[in-house]
């Protein structure tokens, strides 16, 4: 029995796998439907504007704390933070994760640099105060995305739900700094998110398919897993609907030609300016909840959890 359930324990979970690959489906989907319509659509690019010129207000305050937050990354911390991550799966006995997190961080900055200075393009559609040349997906982002989703993924099973926490905060916090810096529209900053959720499907996917984590023992972690992922569900809920009253509100305006994001009056700046961090914050929070159930439910193996027949129930 022990033989034919070794046997059983390498068959692919296909059920986590196609999890794994909704995700990716939703974040390729996800990254271009933020460029086709805050990027590529003249409404789309006025409502983006608003958010980024809403961004002076209280600049100088709110940049004290933004701008360290953004000093961080840079190529030595993905570098230091990477080895961390591969340590970690080192560590663990797991080698293959080791090279799964490397792919993800390596692929998703580098589709990251690939979308926005090769395949996307950004018309001049409307007068806006931002560059001209497209900047979506945002680089900074992307790189605290990935490297949040590599640590998430390496740790043991037990502490996911709390590191996929502190992963969405950090990563929200780094997308709203771009902001807040006049760097990056809000939409640069989802669709960063974006495209690491594509790419922490796939990695989702090979987990599933070829890992051997889940062949081992190890605590499910259901009740904190589902206590971090719905925390996380109802903060993107709660902060999406915010943000899509928001976007609605400016969109209506600069829809029906009232008036032009460089002549709205500061409490319409403030509110694309908030609703766009809200957005970010939102995208972010259900990303990583996503990320969470999909590694938790394709690392663990639902036989190990069954006390076997005649085991003691003590």
């Amino acid at each position: 029995m022990a033989g034919d359930t070794a046997v059983g324990a390498r068959e692919p979970r296909w059920a986590a796998a196609t999890f794994g690959f909704v995700l990716f489906l939703a974040g390729s989907v996800g990254t271009w439907l933020c460029w086709r319509y805050f990027v590529d659509t003249y409404e789309g690019q006025l409502v983006d504007d608003a958010a980024l010129r809403g961004s002076v207000i209280g600049q100088n305050l709110l940049w004290r704390a933004a701008e360290p937050v953004l000093d961080v990354v840079s190529v030595s911390f993905v570098v230091l933070v990477l080895s961390a991550a591969a340590l970690i799966a080192v560590m663990r006995r797991r080698l293959l994760l080791a090279i799964q997190v490397t792919v993800l961080v390596g692929g998703a900055n580098l589709t990251t640099q690939t979308l926005k200075h090769t395949l996307l393009e950004r018309p001049q559609l409307a007068e806006t105060g931002g560059a001209l040349a497209n900047s979506l997906p945002s680089g900074h982002t992307t790189v605290a995305a990935s490297v949040a989703a590599a640590l998430l993924l390496v740790v043991p099973r037990g502490i996911r739900p709390l590191v996929a926490v502190l992963a969405a905060g950090y990563t929200a916090t780094t997308g709203i700094a771009t902001v807040i810096g006049g760097w990056h529209r809000p939409s640069d900053a989802v669709a960063a998110v974006t495209v690491v959720l594509a790419w922490a499907g796939l990695t989702a996917m090979l987990t599933a398919l070829v890992s051997p984590e889940w062949h081992r023992p190890g605590p499910p972690a259901g009740r904190s897993t589902a206590v971090a992922a719905g925390l996380l569900g109802a903060g993107g809920l709660a902060g999406g609907v915010l943000a899509a009253a928001a976007l609605l509100r400016i969109r209506n305006l600069v829809a029906m030609g009232d008036v032009t994001p460089a002549l709205m009056p500061r409490q319409d700046l403030a509110t694309a300016y908030v609703g766009g961090a809200l957005g970010i914050a939102a995208v972010t929070a259900v990303v990583y909840a996503a990320i969470l159930l999909a590694h938790q439910f394709a690392s663990h193996d639902p036989e190990r959890s069954r006390p076997r027949a005649g085991a003691s129930m003590a």
